[in-house]
C-alpha cells in the first residue's frame, strides 16, 4: 500500500494523525518511543532552536542538518521536512536539487507552504514518487504578505479560497494537507472536501489530526504561545529547578559524592 493510499485508508477509518516537531537526536529517540503518527522537521526551527523571530532564516542546509539528526533517533517514524523560505522559488532546477538533499538527508516526505505557483512542483513530486503534503491557511513564511500571525479563514470568501485550495492540493497528488489558524468550521468545511487527511495547528477539533511544535507541548517555549498550543509539561520549570539544585550541590559541598568520584587502585592504596 502506497503512503497516498494509507494516509485515505486512515482517514476513511477515522483514525487521527497525530505529528510533533523534532530537531535533534535526543528528542528524536525519545518521540520514536511514542504513539506519534509522524515526526515534522519543521522550518519553525530556525525561531525555536537558533532564536530568530520568524521563519525566513531557514536554508535547505540547517533542514537537512536537523534531518540527519532526527532519522538517527527515530528510525522508525514517518518523517516530513519542511521545504524552507525560497527553497522552491527559483526554478525547478534548484528545487528539485533542494528536494533531493532533504530525501537524501532521511526525509519521507515534504512539506511546501501555499499552493499558487506550486502547481507545477507538487505535480512533478507527486510523479517522481516523493509524498508531499501541502500548507494553507497560515503560512508562516508567507507573513509579510497576509499581514503577520493571525488566524485566516475569517470570511466566507477566505473559508471558499481556502477550500478551492485544499481540493487543488488533492488532485495535484498530495498524501496530506496542514491546515493552519482557521476556525474550527473552516477546519471541518476543508476535511469534507478532499480524499486526503487534513492535519490541524490550530484548525479545530474536527480535522483528521493535529501537530504541534515539540518546544510547545513540553513548556520549553516561554516567550511566546500561540492560542492553539496546550503545554504538557512545564519543561522549563522543571530544567530551571534540576540545574539550580546542581548549582547548590556543587556549592555546599553535595557534588560529587564518593558514588560520583573514581576509586584509587589497589596499587595506589598499599604505597599509602
Amino acid at each position: 500500500m502506497s503512503v497516498l493510499e494509507n494516509f485515505k485508508k486512515l482517514k476513511a477509518e477515522g483514525k487521527k494523525i497525530v505529528v510533533v516537531t523534532s530537531y535533534d537526536y535526543w528528542s528524536a529517540k525519545i518521540l520514536n518511543e511514542t504513539d506519534v503518527s509522524g515526526i515534522l522537521i519543521g522550518d519553525c526551527s530556525s525561531m525555536v532552536m537558533h532564536g530568530h523571530g520568524d521563519t525566513l532564516s531557514s536554508d535547505v542546509e540547517t533542514i537537512a542538518m536537523h534531518t540527519r539528526a532526527v532519522r538517527k533517533g527515530a528510525k522508525d517514524k514517518f518523517l516530513i521536512a519542511a521545504m524552507p523560505f525560497m527553497s522552491n522559488r527559483k526554478g525547478m532546477k534548484e528545487t528539485m536539487d533542494n528536494v533531493e538533499i532533504l530525501i537524501k538527508a532521511g526525509a519521507n516526505a515534504l512539506k511546501i507552504e501555499g499552493v499558487d505557483g506550486n502547481e507545477e512542483l507538487y505535480a512533478h513530486l507527486s510523479q517522481s514518487g516523493i509524498p508531499t503534503i501541502g500548507h494553507i491557511g497560515l503560512t508562516p513564511s508567507h507573513h509579510n504578505a497576509i499581514g503577520g500571525f493571525k488566524a485566516q479563514g475569517k470570511t466566507i470568501e477566505s473559508e471558499l479560497s481556502l477550500i478551492e485550495e485544499a481540493k487543488k492540493l488533492d488532485k495535484l497528488g498530495c498524501i496530506a494537507i496542514v491546515l493552519e489558524a482557521v476556525p474550527q468550521h473552516v477546519g471541518a468545511s476543508v476535511r469534507d472536501a478532499v480524499s486526503i487527511p487534513v492535519v490541524g495547528v490550530g484548525a479545530g477539533l474536527d480535522v483528521d489530526g493535529q501537530a504541534l511544535v515539540f518546544q510547545d507541548v513540553l513548556g520549553f517555549s516561554t516567550d511566546f504561545k500561540p492560542k492553539f498550543v496546550r503545554t504538557y509539561l512545564n519543561g522549563a520549570d522543571l530544567i530551571k529547578n534540576a540545574i539550580n539544585q546542581f548549582a547548590a550541590d556543587v556549592h555546599t559541598g553535595a557534588f560529587p559524592s564518593a558514588i560520583e568520584t573514581y576509586a584509587p587502585s589497589k596499587e595506589q592504596l598499599l604505597k599509602k
